[in-house]
């Protein structure tokens, strides 16, 4: 590991300027993975810019408009919190299944969100894959057992790590970032982006931007939600696949849903064909295990991860039939 230099700001503003400035800079949230990817060689900061002391970054707010929750907050607060548990359980039951413990009372939410992928050659600094620079996916024709079946077109066939990115395109959470010295808030689906747009990077974040907050909107509670996620351990591994799930019902029709899956694409996928085909019926009238075969047709199945499909279908079947019925 080379010698880089820390900095410790308080405010947004210097944390920006020292992100946007000379050398290659990288905030520091719990560290978990950005300290893995130092030791594996993948990254070589020069700058290493620790949030731990930005106020605007931290807490747990409830108000009339539903729930922020700074960036620093830690899974562990999220996991422990009663009132995230009883209202947004589906966040909590992510936040719950990540990692140990120990790895929890440390990692942070804005870190999970920001995590880089898991996949082995883009982890491993033997192979110069398409995301750091080269020019081929080492997935396709390779050991693909681990990669996506949605999204990867025909470049980069990563998968995006975050169990809590996948709850909260389900939530429609929004993102605050702090940009160009002020405060921008958009759509959480609209922060993460896929190899097509550009294959080195998974959300927006440009040099200098700070993942500040993230709000769930009261519309998204109320109703009944959920979080199940397939790994190979029970403990501290990966999705495989998952499914995150959110109904409102009133008078036997769905007035509100949201769902999206992990573990299958570059980008926590959101299933808005079939929301479309959930919201404004009747739950009588809905066929749970017709829409799960149908919310994956685009899969594009590599030679090693064709189980993920049906693991997402029937995942995906499970998650309807628990917040439908």
């Amino acid at each position: 590991m080379k010698t880089f230099t820390f900095y410790k700001p308080t405010e947004l503003e210097g944390a920006s300027k020292l992100l946007s400035g000379v050398g290659r800079g990288y905030l520091l949230a719990g560290g978990t993975d950005l300290m893995t990817e130092m030791k594996q060689g993948v990254i070589e900061p020069e700058l290493l810019i620790s949030a731990s002391d930005i106020k605007d970054m931290s807490g747990i707010v409830w108000n009339d408009s539903g729930i922020t929750i700074g960036s620093m907050v830690t899974l562990d607060e999220i996991a422990s919190d009663t009132n995230i548990e009883s209202r947004i359980k589906s966040l909590a039951e992510a936040a719950i299944s990540i990692a140990t413990p120990q790895i929890r009372n440390i990692a942070t939410l804005g870190g999970n969100l920001c995590q880089r992928p898991r996949c082995w050659y883009y982890r491993n600094v033997r192979f110069n894959c398409l995301k750091k620079g080269g020019d081929k996916c080492f997935a396709i024709g390779g050991s693909n057992k681990y990669n996506a079946i949605l999204g990867g077109g025909d470049s980069c066939y990563i998968v995006h790590p975050s169990d809590s990115a996948t709850v909260l395109v389900a939530l429609k959470a929004k993102v605050d970032i702090f940009r160009n010295f002020q405060r921008v808030t958009m759509p959480i689906r609209d922060f993460f982006i896929g190899p097509e747009v550009d294959v080195t990077r998974e959300n927006i974040l440009e040099p200098g931007d700070i993942l500040i907050s993230v709000q769930i909107p009261k519309e998204s509670m109320g109703g009944k939600n959920v979080f199940l996620k397939a790994k190979e351990r029970q403990s501290m591994d990966f999705a495989i696949a998952s499914i995150a799930a959110m109904a409102k019902m009133e008078n036997g029709l769905i007035t509100e849903v949201g769902i999206a899956a992990g573990g299958v694409a570059p980008t926590p996928w959101h299933l808005t064909s079939t929301e479309r085909k959930l919201i404004g019926y009747c739950v009588d009238d809905i066929n749970v295990q017709a829409i799960s075969a149908e919310a994956f047709a685009d899969a594009k199945i590599l030679g090693q991860n064709g189980y993920k499909l049906q693991l997402a279908q029937t995942y995906l079947e499970r998650a309807l039939n628990l917040v439908l019925r």
